[in-house]
């Protein structure tokens, strides 16, 4: 009896934040006065944790063809993430990978009724597993592909790019406390927790310098970094029209706004913090 109660309990918090998220989104998305040159103008989150729903809303609707398919790996618990809008308000399929079993536990009683072609898969993706994560994705060409991990990102996305996948949008974090133009991500490291690599939290990830020499190098344009400057966006130019992509003025780079708020300082004042650490130049 308790069991059931607390899961009934658990069911109606999730169905009111979901609620919650949807009213929000809604209300954002239509509010919107957009310009397909900005895409600070795109922007608006109903599950993300900025404006990136509203920029892959725009995006996927300039895409020349679309399977509806998306992948993220990092999706938390469904309630904050880049992909939740795809499954709830879009109708999408695809893959949301979550190293954190209790996370994906809630996710599923979340979203799995939402989506007969959602799978919420409880891994850890590291560079050695790529071909186990090619043979349960239904496309190695989604529309979207989202990737937030908090660590070793650069290399799970050379290994995805490498293991033969070539997303349409590839959205990807990045740590401005690095700056605009270091072009550097951290060593490579197994099992990797950001939590525990600094006390500052601030030693993960790759800067913005470094994503966009690295998608340069596999063919893919550089769009914008959303206006909290968590997430950048990147796409393949043979699925977009040309003109559209040529046209967008989007920001090279943008200040991570929590953690100039938590460390009352700029990336540099950040970057000093973290500065007798180890790097990989890209």
């Amino acid at each position: 009896m308790i069991k059931k109660l607390i899961n009934y309990l658990l069911d109606v918090r999730d169905r009111q934040q979901m609620a919650i998220a949807l009213g929000k989104g809604g209300s954002m998305m239509q509010s919107r006065s957009i310009d397909l040159m900005r895409p600070s103008t795109w922007e608006f989150s109903g599950f993300s944790q900025n404006g990136e729903d509203g920029i892959l809303d725009v995006l996927r609707k300039q895409l020349l063809n679309s399977n509806r398919y998306f992948i993220e790996i990092g999706s938390a618990d469904g309630m904050q993430n880049n992909s939740s809008w795809l499954v709830v308000a879009e109708q999408y399929n695809g893959l949301m990978i979550e190293g954190n079993p209790r996370l994906v536990e809630r996710t599923r009683r979340m979203l799995q009724n939402h989506s007969i072609g959602l799978e919420c898969l409880n891994m850890f993706v590291d560079s050695e597993n790529i071909q186990e994560l090619r043979s349960l994705a239904l496309h190695s060409n989604p529309d979207v592909f989202s990737l937030d991990i908090d660590g070793i990102d650069y290399y799970i996305a050379k290994a995805v790019i490498e293991g033969g996948f070539r997303p349409k949008i590839f959205v990807v974090e990045y740590n401005s406390a690095f700056g605009p133009e270091r072009r550097i991500t951290i060593p490579y490291q197994e099992n990797f927790v950001f939590t525990q690599a600094h006390p500052t939290h601030l030693y993960y990830g790759v800067s913005i310098a470094a994503w966009r020499n690295f998608f340069s190098d596999h063919g893919y344009r550089f769009v914008a970094v959303d206006s909290k400057g968590v997430n950048a966006f990147f796409v393949d130019p043979e699925c977009f029209d040309e003109v559209f992509l040529n046209a967008i003025i989007g920001p090279p780079f943008a200040e991570n706004a929590y953690q100039f708020r938590k460390f009352r300082g700029t990336f540099e004042e950040q970057f000093l913090l973290i500065a007798n650490q180890q790097f990989l130049e890209i």
